[in-house]
């Protein structure tokens, strides 16, 4: 297994980035925060979790091991591919995964893209004991800081997630006005979640 791929960014698309590795372009699957902390040129050491299919091996990348590691548990769930996986792990980092399934909060898995009530309450089962309590403290994760392009990232991020062009046009301008008041630079997991709960009322 590929543990970890580490090297200059050489390409970064809205789900995904290229690694050099040896004179090598790995292409890596990412989340939105996993993406936002990487720059073009840059060094990056991303932990990844290769999933073998008949018809292709796909490489996905995480910022850490603990990050990995849930997204592998969260597979172990029935009906949970790595593309669901990395969709929750896109909305939630992986304390507030735990927290989530260790308070039976079905609201924190139905903001997830395509899962449903009756989803989120089979996933709660399913991972009752095998995500462990959180690590650290209570309180809502915040993702990594955008220096720039918040908006071009938060919409290529919902458009990853499945939502089309004009549901992310509506999320972005509803969420701007927390971005604008943000002190500092936005933080784009706080405000891709602040974005799908707007979807979901809308819905």
């Amino acid at each position: 297994m590929i543990a970890f791929v580490s090297g200059p960014v050489a390409a970064l698309a809205p789900d995904s980035a290229v690694v050099e590795v040896g004179g090598i372009g790995i292409a890596v699957q990412c989340s939105p925060n996993t993406l936002s902390g990487l720059r073009m040129g840059q060094q990056a050491k991303l932990a990844t979790s290769l999933v073998v299919r008949e018809d292709s091996l796909t490489l996905y990348g995480f910022t850490d091991d603990d990050e990995r590691q849930v997204f592998e548990l969260l597979q172990t769930a029935s009906g949970v591919g790595p593309r669901l996986a990395q969709a929750m792990l896109a909305v939630h980092t992986p304390d507030a995964l735990r927290r989530a399934v260790s308070t039976g909060d079905e609201k924190a898995l139905i903001a997830v893209p395509g899962i449903g009530k009756k989803g989120a309450q089979k996933l709660l089962l399913d991972l009752k004991d095998r995500l462990g309590e959180p690590l650290g403290p209570g309180g809502p994760a915040i993702g990594k800081a955008v220096t720039t392009g918040w908006r071009d990232q938060l919409h290529a991020a919902l458009i990853g997630l499945g939502y089309a062009t004009r549901e992310a046009d509506e999320a972005v301008s509803a969420v701007a006005p927390q971005a604008e008041a943000a002190e500092g630079t936005p933080q784009i997991g706080q405000l891709l979640r602040a974005a799908l709960q707007t979807l979901n009322r809308a819905r």
